[in-house]
């Protein structure tokens, strides 16, 4: 019967602490309405470094070290352009549409378990409209700190956000989405 008492009491032990991640990451996010980042993609092995600034809901602006690259959300409207080449796709067709989205993501959150990985980082996994993908946060502050998706080309994806920067004063004209030359 002690083995039994000892054994819920460690279950439910580790479903606050669960809990209290949860909490702690939604408080954060609930209290940002942009944030600015460097950040290293990896897609398929091909590492590309660049800037990014996110403002909620659904507006980004990126721009990539190499290549001349800019990539741009206006909220409806996702273009990637460099020197040679320029792509325009509908946001709500990438996973971004819902990256993008403070109030999915908080919804999600809310609903979804979460995994711990090596101690440093909390993983949750989403599945929306045939879309799988990962949101990490850090452990000892909460920020977003990545995610993994898949792209329109089925490459994995992967996203690492560092040097983030909170709430800064954001100039709404870098979300207007470049023309073709």
């Amino acid at each position: 019967m002690l083995k039994f008492i000892l054994l819920i009491f460690l279950f439910s032990l580790s479903n606050q602490v669960y809990a209290n991640n949860k909490n702690q990451i939604i408080n954060k996010l609930e209290n940002i309405s942009n944030l600015n980042f460097d950040f290293e993609q990896n897609i398929n092995g091909k590492i590309e470094l660049g800037n990014c600034t996110i403002q909620y809901p659904k507006k980004m602006f990126c721009e990539y070290d190499k290549k001349n690259k800019v990539m741009v959300s206006n909220g409806k409207s996702l273009v990637i352009k460099s020197n040679l080449s320029y792509y325009r796709y509908a946001l709500n067709k990438t996973p971004l549409n819902f990256i993008l989205d403070k109030n999915f993501l908080l919804k999600k959150i809310s609903e979804l378990n979460e995994e711990i990985i090596n101690n440093s980082l909390i993983k949750f996994t989403i599945k929306e409209n045939n879309q799988l993908i990962d949101i990490f946060f850090d452990i000892r502050n909460y920020e977003l700190v990545g995610w993994q998706t898949k792209d329109i080309y089925q490459n994995t994806a992967v996203t690492l956000l560092y040097s983030i920067k909170l709430n800064q004063v954001v100039d709404e004209k870098i979300f207007k989405t470049p023309l073709q030359n």
